[in-house]
């Protein structure tokens, strides 16, 4: 059950590691990790925990993912959950902090790294959050259940963390809770209820074609040929095919074939990414890029049936309607109506909505503002919001404050919604 009585008994201790988590934040934006590959960050994690006084904390769940437990007496079992993976992108913020970091991903290739998506405010926002629960003990009571999770760019660390054990090493939650930094301005909410974000599948296709001689195509299967076809063809789906009400989109972010311009190839491989927001549209849509792809290789002549390989891929985030309300008045009541704004579907996706899902509890998610607030303000006023530095951008880093305070207090504010008073 939700309660309204007044957070600030928690909030009261932020100003006394608002330094000290602004220095922490710096420190995980300087150096990223890629997904799965986060052991510095899980370490340094899993030490603010134990510096904090949880009364249980492990490493290494689901690879390098760590799980806190603060018990306080009786009441109800509520997790708060960030992640904390990098991308492979090269930083050109700037910034003093900015990061250097290279590494090798999981396809063995070297690429730069940098928390181009905020998930080094997500984590420390989290610490802050369990560092405050765990000083002021007596302002509320329950199980508070902090979950850093890795891997959410692979949308393999939830399901990883799960299959690990998660709900059967430590206590279930009653309500999973979560949020993510964005283009919005610094210090305001964004909130949705239903479906916020849409589901992901990540296809990776292999066309099987006969190479040759440039000169010679009658005696080659052109796979490019193919594949081109198939690009054009797959955007048809949602044009054609999909319910104008229904939103989704379908990219081929990848096509590869060949190495010399004289040289017909004998494969070409594609990555097609879908994105949708109900089970029904996500299966009608899979099967139509299926049934694309196999016909235009039937059509090219293929030599062989193409290789089709579905991965990365998570279900739509549904913010409980009821929970998610209750939420959010929560936050008008702290941080005022004008700042807690309703927002369109997001057609990004995350993993996070797998925790409530097994366990069939409500998942509240919401967005809050990581940029400038007087530009970016400005920016949507003038219809220029598509020009701001977003998620994945080689631009993006958060304003440190009032990011970080709106952050720390948010989760703060949602956990002690659904907690029991003492």
């Amino acid at each position: 059950m939700a309660h309204v009585e007044s957070v600030e008994p928690v909030t009261a201790g932020l100003a006394r590691i608002r330094e000290d988590l602004a220095a922490f934040y710096q420190d995980l934006h300087r150096h990223p990790e890629l997904s799965l590959q986060e052991t510095r960050t899980a370490a340094l994690l899993a030490g603010r925990l134990r510096d904090a006084g949880f009364d249980e904390v492990a490493e290494g769940v689901g690879t390098t993912g760590v799980v806190g437990v603060l018990r306080n007496g009786e009441g109800p079992v509520v997790m708060l959950r960030a992640d904390f993976d990098a991308l492979p992108v090269e930083e050109k913020t700037g910034l003093p902090y900015a990061s250097t970091a290279r590494a090798v991903d999981h396809e063995g290739r070297e690429v730069p790294v940098m928390h181009a998506c905020g998930h080094d405010m997500h984590a420390t926002c989290l610490v802050g959050a369990a560092t405050l629960f765990a000083q002021a003990r007596d302002a509320w009571s329950g199980t508070l259940l902090v979950v850093f999770q890795p891997a959410e760019e692979l949308a393999v660390g939830a399901r990883g963390m799960i299959d690990d054990g998660l709900f059967e090493r430590f206590p279930a939650p009653e309500i999973v809770l979560g949020q993510h930094v964005g283009p919005l301005p610094a210090g305001f909410i964004g909130y949705g209820t239903g479906p916020v974000m849409a589901s992901a599948d990540s296809l990776h296709v292999t066309l099987h074609g006969r190479g040759g001689h440039g000169s010679r195509p009658e005696a080659t299967v052109d796979p490019v040929l193919m594949a081109a076809h198939v690009v054009t063809r797959l955007q048809g789906i949602v044009a054609r095919e999909v319910s104008p009400a229904e939103p989704a989109v379908v990219t081929v972010g990848r096509l590869q074939a060949g190495t010399k311009d004289n040289i017909i190839p004998d494969r070409a491989e594609l990555g097609i990414n879908i994105r949708t927001y109900t089970p029904q549209v996500r299966d009608q849509v899979r099967a139509a890029v299926e049934r694309i792809v196999r016909a235009e290789s039937a059509a090219g002549g293929a030599v062989a049936e193409p290789d089709l390989v579905w991965s990365a891929a998570a279900p739509a985030l549904v913010s409980d309607p009821d929970a998610t309300r209750a939420t959010m008045a929560a936050f008008a009541g702290h941080f005022g109506e004008q700042r807690v704004q309703t927002l369109p579907l997001v057609t990004a996706s995350e993993d996070v909505g797998v925790f409530g899902e097994t366990l069939k509890v409500p998942t509240v998610f919401w967005f809050w503002g990581g940029l400038d607030p007087e530009p970016t303000i400005a920016a949507f006023l003038e219809g220029r919001a598509d020009q701001l530095p977003s998620n994945h951008s080689p631009f993006f880093a958060p304003l440190i404050e009032p990011t970080l305070s709106t952050g720390v207090e948010a989760l703060v504010i949602a956990a002690h919604t659904w907690l029991s008073r003492p």
